[in-house]
């Protein structure tokens, strides 16, 4: 009942880890102190003769009592002193009665508040309720489809770390050519022509229900006591792996001495020479967005969501900095220094250079393993390099969801239980679609149009919102709230090019899309695209239906909490 007081009072007792236990501290404060004598029964009271005839004035105290005022319920602790004046006919009692009498009447007379979170919710109160609102389905759109093929590709991870484990990767004699980008066919059911390893993607549906197993145990349990709890204890331990692999990488030398130049120098001169000419690709730029957007989590709806729940004295431009160097030290120092000069050295720039061009997934799980199988203990290290990915995915997948969440507690008065079961529900169903459909077809058209262009859109509409709506000034300086760092005089204007650069770039691959679609050098769609498409189409129109359901209990819980901020203390 407490809690339920509590969110009456729009307290968000899910993510404020201030506030997250705080129902039962109360309820408990109240039954135990303040409210003690309403369910604790009465002190025994035991009379005796007054056999002296006693007739004078005797005082008992101090004696400390609790009690709350009967308007507000607010609180009260005393001390207070009893007279008793017996007469000589009346039965008197131990003096050390009074003080438990008193308490125990005076117990029975007794008897940092959140807005919205979601990105449908901050975009309509920040667009005043105009259409503009909508464009915050985006915001649920985007890590919610994510998430359906994202939590799949995770439990590849856990995968290939039990196989790297029990030998299971370990091809190198194999007979078969092309055994290690075989394996992976099979096991995610791209080849159905062969069955040497895997037949159909049972296998992979079984680590895939326990990685939504764990995800969901976590986002369960709340931000505090599941999603950061698994976050404090996965990154330290992701970091140590993989700063024992790339030590491991660069500790490698040449291992195929006819081959000189296959070294980790020449690994790192190829990471990091650039090749200007790709830069003509708009293919590269939008690939480029995705990526950092999506590694960053801009442009998801996460970040306008769990920035919600910081206060004013919380420093958004160091934490923001925090995360983006952080990030970008553990994927390219550290990613980029096991991947690369290992893939060289292993393989030669011809052979390395191929394989990237298959995609991420051959790199991932055809050529590292292939690798790892070379290296003198691979199979360990294999096993940690996968086991560091799982991790690395898990943390980020928890969050994904928490924007929908958001929404349908504060859009449907949900509680967090009931809505992190009817999304599992609906997530569950959504990636068992995709992962028993024919090949990766599915997940390749759902990964490209959310990925590559739902990312990039949100985050266009995000920095047209902060320009226009909320306004720079403004927003640099709800910024510097609490700040140790300032943000730099360029951000004034560097935030002003952003919508252009998006819109280039966004642009540019539209239109390189439609002169490939119509001079026919573009493949035409299969039906499995045709329908992925339609139905993220439908998913996206789904949700600003209910977005638009959920509009005036948004609007009521807002004005609830404005009240609540702008109301006179109480006397």
């Amino acid at each position: 009942k407490m809690q339920g007081v509590l969110d009456a009072m729009v307290i968000d007792t899910e993510n404020d880890h201030n506030t997250g236990d705080t129902a039962r501290r109360v309820a408990k404060m109240y039954i135990k102190e303040v409210f003690n004598g309403r369910y604790v029964k009465g002190p025994s009271i035991t009379e005796f003769p007054n056999a002296e005839h006693l007739n004078e004035l005797m005082i008992v105290g101090p004696i400390t009592v609790r009690s709350a005022c009967s308007h507000h319920f607010c609180p009260v602790i005393g001390k207070i002193w009893i007279g008793v004046m017996p007469n000589e006919h009346t039965n008197v009692i131990g003096l050390s009665k009074y003080a438990r009498l008193a308490e125990w009447i005076m117990g029975r007379r007794a008897g940092r508040l959140s807005g919205l979170s979601s990105a449908p919710g901050l975009f309509g109160v920040l667009t005043n309720g105009s259409p503009l609102r909508y464009l915050g389905a985006l915001g649920l759109f985007v890590p919610f489809i994510i998430y359906l093929y994202y939590v799949y590709i995770e439990s590849w991870c856990l995968a290939y770390f039990f196989f790297m484990l029990s030998g299971d990767l370990g091809l190198k004699d194999s007979a078969i050519t092309g055994a290690y980008g075989q394996f992976f066919s099979e096991f995610v059911g791209n080849d159905a022509t062969t069955t040497d390893f895997f037949s159909g993607v049972s296998v992979a549906y079984f680590f895939f229900l326990i990685t939504f197993f764990i995800n969901f145990f976590f986002i369960y349990r709340g931000i505090n006591r599941g999603i950061e709890l698994f976050c404090r204890v996965a990154m330290p331990a992701l970091m140590i792996m993989a700063v024992i692999i790339a030590v491991r990488v660069i500790t490698l030398g040449n291992v195929t001495p006819e081959a000189p130049e296959q070294n980790f120098i020449n690994g790192l001169g190829y990471m990091w020479n650039p090749d200007w000419s790709t830069l003509t690709n708009p293919e590269v730029w939008i690939n480029a967005c995705g990526q950092i957007f999506f590694s960053l989590s801009v442009g998801f709806g996460i970040i306008i969501t769990y920035a919600s729940y910081l206060s004013k004295k919380d420093d958004v431009v160091l934490s923001g900095l925090t995360a983006c160097s952080m990030n970008e030290f553990c994927e390219i120092c550290l990613g980029g220094l096991i991947v690369i000069p290992s893939a060289l050295i292993f393989l030669g720039i011809s052979q390395m250079e191929s394989v990237a061009q298959a995609g991420t997934f051959s790199i991932g799980f055809i050529v590292m393993p292939e690798i790892f199988d070379q290296m003198p203990a691979g199979h360990l290290f294999g096993a940690m390099f996968f086991f560091l990915l799982f991790l690395a995915g898990v943390t980020s997948s928890l969050s994904m969801l928490q924007p929908v969440i958001a929404f349908l507690e504060e859009g449907f008065g949900l509680n967090r239980k009931a809505s992190v079961a009817i999304l599992g529900l609906i997530t569950f169903l959504g990636a068992s679609s995709i992962i028993l459909s024919p090949g990766l077809t599915a997940m390749d058209t759902v990964d490209k149009y959310s990925n590559n262009i739902g990312i990039p859109l949100l985050a266009l509409f995000e920095v047209i919102i902060f320009i226009f709506v909320l306004k720079v000034s403004n927003g640099i300086k709800e910024a510097e709230h609490g700040a140790d760092l300032k943000l730099p005089k360029a951000f004034g204007y560097v935030i002003y090019i952003s919508p252009l650069f998006l819109l280039l770039i966004l642009g540019w691959w539209v239109k390189v899309q439609v002169e490939q679609y119509m001079d026919g050098t573009a493949a035409a769609l299969g039906t499995i695209e045709t329908v992925s498409i339609l139905a993220m189409i439908a998913v996206l129109f789904m949700l600003a239906l209910l977005q638009k359901l959920a509009w005036p209990r948004m609007q009521r819980r807002h004005l609830a909490y404005k009240k609540m901020m702008e109301a006179e203390p109480l006397d």
